[in-house]
């Protein structure tokens, strides 16, 4: 499969927040989004977490083309977890913005990059905590897109969805046309 040209999103999954970055739609540089807050009260029947909702709104709008979200490993390359947790988050996620392509790539070191990014440009530590989960989402998305330009392929392991999985679009496509919650069927 030849990587096909449009703007890509990666997604930083803490337990705590979300990350969110983005690229051009020639997938040359990433850039900040968002932080999100983690949802992780279990919403009504018919309805996504907030930060997975917001995170559809945005693949819609952009016209996504893949999202990719980062897998934490320890650095041995066993996973943990967290691993487990964001293997989750990114199974509900290709279930609600299918038929876009949702890809699980090694994030190891990314938040300790960002760290370093996030200090060199001037801003204080203590500052960091506001920022870095999108800064993180930046370092995944960056190393998606130069192993795409190095290979020609997407970047990862694709998120494949289970025969029976429930089907989240309706309620993703409801988000974005702004029906979600008026009893629209």
């Amino acid at each position: 499969m030849t990587v096909m040209r449009g703007p890509r999103l990666a997604v930083d999954v803490g337990s705590v927040r979300v990350g969110l970055a983005s690229c051009d739609p020639d997938g040359l540089i990433a850039t900040p989004v968002d932080t999100l807050l983690r949802d992780t009260v279990r919403p009504g029947r018919g309805k996504l977490p907030t930060d997975l909702a917001r995170i559809v709104i945005e693949v819609r709008q952009r016209g996504a083309a893949a999202v990719y979200v980062g897998l934490p490993r320890h650095l041995s390359g066993l996973e943990g977890a967290s691993s487990a947790s964001a293997r989750g988050y990114a199974v509900a996620l290709a279930q609600a913005v299918a038929p876009v392509e949702v890809w699980l790539v090694d994030e190891r070191l990314s938040t300790v990059t960002a760290h370093q990014a996030l200090h060199a440009s001037g801003r204080s530590g203590r500052h960091h905590r506001q920022v870095i989960d999108q800064a993180a989402a930046v370092v995944i998305l960056q190393a998606a897109l130069d192993a795409e330009r190095a290979t020609g392929l997407r970047s990862g392991e694709r998120v494949e969805l289970a025969p029976g999985a429930p089907d989240l679009r309706r309620i993703a496509h409801d988000l974005h046309d702004g029906t979600e919650g008026r009893g629209d069927e």
